[in-house]
């Protein structure tokens, strides 16, 4: 494990902006703000760092646990679209519009209703007017957003990043202090490596210092075959397997942190580099010369552009990328498994939540939490990265 850079300096910043957010937090416990509770499952997941723990890719695994049962609906703020208000996202909803997460969700499951607002209560109320089937909503990046009272609140904790190395905004990567956790009736520390020692979890789970209602899950990341933006792609039929030490590849992401991709890519023995924009860049004209005189530069006997599904979303609608360059771009997939053999275990106690609380969402929380969750066994098989 460690910890990123934290800026000392900031800290009399930070203790201003811890201020606000205890207050803010005081006041809905207190109940001079008021959360709203819905007559269908809501299941919220989130952080309280800035960017990079995996909430797309966990999202996406709760969509795939329920979908073959349920009618699920997800609804995100849509960071960084070009719109405002309520958006339920179409199959050309152009991605500026919709923000590239709730996007790339509504390509690979269009079936499956997927809206944007801000205002998460309203939200909410006209997704569920506008698709009175919907049996559970699933909330996108909405750990903050407690205008809301979720039955279940899942907070994601990047293994990479623990919350006791880390500070509040803007001196570290902290939304709200780290113990804003107990409001979370699962914890999941992502992106963990697949060889960690029990003495590691032992650690993590005494760090962490969980109540009892608290459940605690570790996940890793699982990538999937890399497939070309477009059809066909440069090289028919390439994997990553089959690129040499004479091959090259140049790894394009607007991504929070590019250093798990990389470390994938750098299983393979091709050559490799990098080209980083900020997280969620909407890339331009300028960006995509950039990318072009990189490439062209590029030493390599076969040269190909990986980079994930969240940036080919915003990739595949660009004007100005030129198709010379396209048929060269691949798309690594992700998804995530669960250690320790606890991937049953999630997902009995997320379908039993949804089976028995189809007509109030609200789980009690803390003190009887525990008392809860029995149910029914699931046997569907969850689809793997690109299914």
């Amino acid at each position: 494990m460690s910890s990123k850079q934290i800026y000392k300096c900031l800290y009399p910043l930070s203790f201003l902006y811890g201020i606000g957010v205890r207050i803010r937090n005081a006041l809905f416990d207190w109940g001079f703000l008021r959360s709203q509770s819905f007559d269908v499952p809501v299941i919220s997941v989130g952080n309280i760092t800035v960017g990079g723990t995996g909430k797309t890719p966990h999202v996406e695994y709760l969509v795939r646990l329920l979908r073959t049962q349920f009618h699920v609906a997800v609804l995100s703020r849509g960071y960084k679209r070009k719109s405002s208000g309520f958006l339920e996202i179409g199959r050309h909803t152009p991605v500026e519009q919709s923000g590239d997460e709730p996007f790339q969700m509504k390509q690979k499951f269009p079936d499956i209703p997927v809206a944007v607002d801000k205002k998460r209560c309203r939200g909410a109320n006209l997704l569920l007017a506008r698709n009175p089937e919907t049996e559970a909503i699933l909330l996108d990046d909405a750990f903050q957003h407690r205008y809301i009272q979720p039955g279940i609140n899942i907070l994601l904790i990047n293994y990479h990043r623990p919350l006791c190395n880390d500070a509040l905004l803007p001196a570290g990567r902290l939304r709200e202090p780290a113990s804003a956790q107990h409001r979370a009736n699962i914890v999941i520390v992502t992106k963990c490596p697949d060889n960690i020692k029990p003495m590691e979890y032992r650690i993590l789970s005494k760090q962490l210092r969980l109540y009892p209602y608290q459940q605690l899950y570790f996940s890793t990341i699982r990538y999937g075959a890399i497939y070309p933006l477009q059809a066909p792609g440069a090289y028919d039929g390439i994997t990553l397997p089959s690129l040499a030490e004479e091959d090259a590849i140049l790894l394009l992401t607007a991504i929070a942190s590019p250093d798990a991709t990389l470390c994938e890519l750098n299983k393979y023995p091709a050559q490799k580099h990098l080209l980083t924009f900020p997280d969620h860049h909407f890339f331009n004209k300028a960006d995509m010369e950039k990318l072009d005189a990189q490439f062209k530069a590029m030493p390599g006997r076969r040269k190909i552009i990986v980079t994930t599904e969240k940036d080919a979303t915003r990739l595949a609608q660009l004007p100005c990328l030129g198709e010379d360059i396209k048929k060269h771009i691949y798309i690594l997939p992700i998804g995530i498994s669960f250690l320790q053999n606890q991937q049953e275990k999630f997902n009995k106690y997320i379908i039993d939540y949804v089976t028995k609380n189809s007509r109030n969402s609200k789980l009690p929380e803390r003190q009887d939490a525990h008392t809860s969750q029995h149910g029914h066994h699931l046997r569907d098989r969850i689809r793997q990265p690109g299914a």
